[in-house]
């Protein structure tokens, strides 16, 4: 027998399923309904899950109970903020997330805990900010790739988009002060350093 022979008789490895998730660790839903449920994170590059202590802090920034609230995720990845602000009440949750394999991992986990109130959208994170009606969204969440240069036209999207009384959510892998904030009508309310990251609780300006 030939080695050509012998190499076109090896076992093939099966292909993965168009939309399959590289290997994933988990994240957890810190309360609400679904408190201690746990979420599935995609090996993939790029993603970067809100970690757990400081999305404890952020709702308790924002209060544990989110009963009522209109919310959008929009750069949703695995989905644990909006995921987070379901389980804690939120009557409307539209998590927007462009890559296909996490928006079919996203449906699953909707699926799982019937998350009614959640609506999962394929698309561009800042094009679905702004087709948001003004003054809109209780809560707006923004956690954009760092190196993707998106941050400036999500924030001032979502300056257009939120409430009166309602909060805009960043992380960021820089400080956004008030100074920089000021083209998008939004000022600091709380800020956290965790590690490499900045996390950002905005309110309207003035």
């Amino acid at each position: 027998m030939t080695m050509k022979q012998k190499k076109s008789e090896l076992p093939r490895k099966p292909r993965a399923p168009r939309h399959a998730l590289p290997q994933s660790h988990e994240v957890r839903i810190i309360g609400g309904q679904w408190k201690r449920t746990k979420l599935a994170v995609a090996d993939k590059p790029g993603l970067r899950p809100t970690p757990d202590r400081v999305r404890e802090t952020l709702f308790n920034w924002l209060g544990q109970d989110l009963t009522g609230w209109r919310c959008i995720d929009a750069f949703a990845g695995t989905g644990a903020l909006g995921f987070e602000a379901a389980s804690r009440g939120a009557k409307e949750v539209t998590l927007v997330e462009q890559d296909s394999a996490l928006v079919v991992q996203l449906k699953r986990v909707q699926t799982q805990l019937q998350a009614s109130a959640t609506h999962i959208v394929r698309g561009d994170g800042v094009v679905a900010l702004k087709q948001l009606d003004p003054a809109s969204m209780d809560a707006i969440f923004l956690d954009p790739p760092f190196d993707s240069g998106l941050f400036e036209a999500a924030l001032q999207a979502a300056g257009r988009a939120v409430t009166p009384d309602g909060f805009v959510y960043l992380e960021a892998p820089v400080l956004w002060s008030d100074e920089r904030l000021a083209g998008a009508g939004l000022r600091v309310h709380r800020h956290l350093k965790a590690g490499a990251v900045h996390a950002h609780l905005f309110k309207q300006a003035g």
